[in-house]
């Protein structure tokens, strides 16, 4: 998954669907959620997977109000289609887009 920035965030999100993991390198359920995704990449082909470091981009944390890590966003077209805090399991993920996109 590419970690992408604030200039790339919006040109990223608004075409097609977008799932945005908002995470920080210094938190272990962004490391433990960060594998499901990438599965989930492979496998979901349709929809485009990035991520943002919430300190490298407080402002598009702000601009969210992303207070807990990971959070995960959904976009389609441009608009939050959904979001989820904390870590999940694979399935649940899944389903979570499966019904979002």
């Amino acid at each position: 998954m590419k970690i992408i920035d604030k200039k790339e965030f919006e040109e990223t999100i608004k075409e097609g669907v977008t799932l945005v993991d908002f995470f920080a390198t210094w938190c272990g359920p962004c490391k433990m959620l960060s594998p499901v995704l990438e599965e989930l990449s492979d496998e979901i082909t349709d929809v485009k997977f990035v991520k943002i470091d919430v300190d490298e981009e407080p402002e598009l944390a702000e601009k969210f109000g992303i207070m807990s890590i990971p959070s995960v966003f959904l976009f389609k077209d441009g608009e939050v289609a959904g979001s989820f805090l904390g870590l999940q399991p694979k399935d649940k993920v899944k389903a979570f887009i499966e019904g979002n996109k």
